[in-house]
């Protein structure tokens, strides 16, 4: 954990100055190297997500704008590999966060990202990442137990101080309905709960588009097309695929999934019309009942 009470850290931006203030509600980690703003950013939207799947083997890379790509695997190295091939560009000098320990075999597939984060480093791997100059941050605080350390949300605004809690929502079994006469399958069900944890951090308007365990796009922050956006990203591996929105669709955006062979939504609330359409388009839909937005 860092020593200092207070310290000045690299802005955002060459003109703005920074600081980082330690407080009683924090997890323990170390890092390897001085950690930037955008770093501390990065992180947290990182390890906010890689929470959610804290008892299985997952990899999400993140920027400061948002989580680039996440997937399960049988093994870490098949999950990076996945985040790697969802969004090749952006894992370049990327934050990846894993859920395990990450071993040499490892680390060398890592090489070129910016910040390597995990539970654990083999000795092996830490002389790999220390040879090749790569920062890594050991979360010594178990990710089961991460959840306990969010506060408070605070943005203080030329308008006053905006305080609200941190989202905790969890997907509950009365709400959780499928709503069209097609029905999705096991495996389907397991990728549509996968892609709302994402969607539930991603920065709305949030789409993020899986299948088998991994999403192949996501969509956020744009005011419209974010579903034209999302499914033009993903391209051929939309066939099949999941689909999950953190607010309610248009009639337009299901049509436009159907056009890209989604064969499920999982989205807050369905209206008849939607419901009608889908089932004409043998295509299921599962509604939450809340909304997850994240601005």
């Amino acid at each position: 954990m860092l020593t200092d009470e207070i310290k000045i850290i690299t802005g955002e931006n060459p003109s703005q100055n920074a600081s980082f203030e330690q407080n009683d509600k924090m997890i323990d980690y170390e890092t390897s190297k001085n950690l930037s703003y955008a770093d501390i950013i990065s992180m947290t939207k990182g390890l906010n997500v890689i929470s959610e799947f804290f008892d299985v083997l997952a990899s999400a890379t993140v920027t400061p704008a948002g989580i680039c790509a996440v997937s399960l695997g049988k093994t870490l190295e098949e999950a990076v590999t996945d985040v790697m091939d969802s969004n090749p560009i952006d894992f370049m000098q990327s934050t990846i966060l894993l859920s395990n320990e990450v071993d040499s075999n490892l680390a060398k597939m890592l090489k070129e990202t910016h910040i390597v984060v995990a539970p654990k480093f083999t000795k092996n791997a830490i002389e790999y990442f220390e040879a090749h100059d790569v920062c890594y941050v050991t979360i010594k605080t178990p990710l089961k137990d991460y959840k306990k350390y969010l506060s408070n949300e605070i943005i203080t605004t030329p308008l006053g101080t905006l305080t609200q809690t941190p989202n905790l929502s969890e997907l509950e079994k009365d709400s959780f309905k499928v709503v069209t006469k097609t029905k999705p399958t096991v495996e389907q069900v397991e990728d549509a709960v996968f892609a709302w944890k994402v969607a539930k951090h991603v920065t709305s308007k949030a789409i993020v588009i899986a299948k088998d365990l991994k999403t192949t796009a996501i969509s956020q922050g744009l005011q419209s097309a974010s579903v034209e956006y999302a499914l033009d990203y993903s391209c051929d591996r939309s066939k099949e695929a999941i689909l999950a929105s953190d607010t309610s669709l248009t009639l337009h955006d299901i049509n436009v999934a159907a056009q890209g062979r989604i064969s499920l939504i999982i989205l807050p609330f369905a209206s008849k019309e939607i419901i009608n359409t889908a089932d004409k388009l043998n295509m299921s839909i599962i509604t939450t009942g809340f909304t997850n937005i994240l601005y």
